[in-house]
């Protein structure tokens, strides 16, 4: 889990800035929940999608086979 402080919009990207060392990231507003307000935090959860990673490389070989 990633902690995230929303700095501030800008037109159709938030800026935050991620975990304890605050480094600063410019993320899609579409993809954060509505209602946020400048200075709230967020929690981030990025996990490795196996399942997804498998089908898009079998589908890779599958085009390459044809």
């Amino acid at each position: 889990m990633i902690s995230a402080y929303l700095d501030r919009f800008e037109g159709d990207f938030a800026v935050l800035y991620l975990g304890d060392d605050m480094k600063k990231v410019n993320f899609p507003r579409a993809y954060l929940p509505e209602g946020l307000n400048e200075g709230d935090y967020l929690r981030l959860d990025i996990s490795y999608d196996k399942e997804k990673t498998e089908q898009a490389e079998q589908e890779a070989l599958d085009l390459m086979k044809n």
